[in-house]
């Protein structure tokens, strides 16, 4: 979501990373389930994954469902900034302002129906007066279906400084699988400048 020290590998605009893996057939829950029932250690790894999921409930649907519920930047000393969703398309105001040399970690909670989402990940682009100046991928994981929502936190970084880094930058943020299914695409803006914004 913001520029960070730590790079990753780049990928393209969809999501993959060329690579081109098969992943196979994509199989109803239940299926996957009464698959390779004699392997032991599949079948642990399945009961840890779906936890208390009552498969008869979930039926025959093969894509799975995910639902960015919240998106938050949690900084030391600092009330979380939880922004607002879904992002107004094509918005023009800047969505949030961070100050520069600031530590910060990022909270997304989302749910998953319907199937196993596998390689889940956060990919985000940014720009400043035009030119890419970061380029990040955060692996979530593999989650399964279940009632409660689930929350992952971003390892701290820390938002770059001095006069050249102040400033307005813009972004792409997507939230895909290992299918290159997007469930959530934002553009927005947001401002790096000396010092927090006050409080409201």
């Amino acid at each position: 979501m913001l520029p960070r020290r730590k790079r990753e590998e780049e990928e393209d605009d969809d999501g993959k990373d060329g690579k081109g893996i098969d992943l196979g057939p994509q199989v109803s829950l239940k299926d996957q389930m009464e698959k390779d029932k004699d392997d032991e250690s599949l079948r642990r790894w399945k009961e840890q994954l779906l936890g208390s999921v009552d498969v008869n409930c979930v039926g025959e649907t093969l894509e799975p469902e995910v639902n960015i519920l919240s998106l938050s930047i949690i900084s030391p000393g600092r009330p979380d900034v939880v922004l607002p969703l879904p992002v107004a398309p094509n918005s023009k105001g800047v969505w949030f302002t961070l100050k520069e040399g600031s530590h910060y970690r990022l909270k997304f909670t989302f749910s998953v129906s319907n199937n196993i989402v596998s390689g889940l990940r956060y990919t985000n682009t940014v720009w400043k007066t035009g030119v890419k100046v970061d380029r990040t991928k955060e692996m979530l994981g593999t989650f399964g279906p279940q009632l409660e929502s689930y929350t992952y936190e971003t390892p701290e970084e820390t938002t770059p400084s001095g006069i050249f880094a102040r400033g307005s930058y813009a972004a792409r943020t997507k939230f895909i699988d290992d299918d290159g299914k997007c469930y959530l695409e934002m553009n927005y803006s947001f401002d790096i400048r000396r010092e927090w914004p006050p409080i409201s």
